[in-house]
């Protein structure tokens, strides 16, 4: 996914403020799952959601007002009811500006763990990569 740096996107200093990148990783990780077929709204009114339950971000380089971010996620483990994904982040010029590990459990709508269905499991597959 493609994330071009907005003022908004920035702090006093031009740089993109450390929280946006929690936004980036989650609209990456909705389209990539857009990708192999599924959107998150009807999982939902299914009673399937994701949740986060850990985020770890190493910060690089700054990201500045004007880049154009180049956000790429994977799928690196698929258990019983969670799905690891990692991310990197580049800029324009290929300097890399972040990496990212964000672990999501399965949840039902009253936000109890469970099982991802099979079905799912098939399709997320597809986003996996090797190590």
């Amino acid at each position: 996914m493609q994330k071009k740096i907005y003022y908004h996107d920035t702090d006093s200093g031009g740089v993109v403020y450390y929280a946006n990148y929690l936004k980036f990783l989650e609209e990456a990780r909705t389209e990539a799952m857009r990708e192999v077929g599924l959107e998150i709204k009807e999982l939902s009114q299914q009673g399937i959601l994701f949740v986060v339950r850990r985020q770890e971000i190493d910060y690089k380089a700054p990201a500045i007002y004007g880049d154009i971010l180049d956000v790429s996620t994977w799928i690196s483990a698929i258990s019983a009811a969670q799905l690891t994904f990692q991310a990197r982040i580049k800029n324009q010029d290929g300097q890399l500006i972040s990496t990212a590990k964000t672990l999501l459990v399965c949840v039902d709508s009253s936000l109890k763990p469970q099982a991802i269905p099979q079905e799912l499991k098939d399709k997320l597959s597809s986003l996996q990569k090797p190590d």
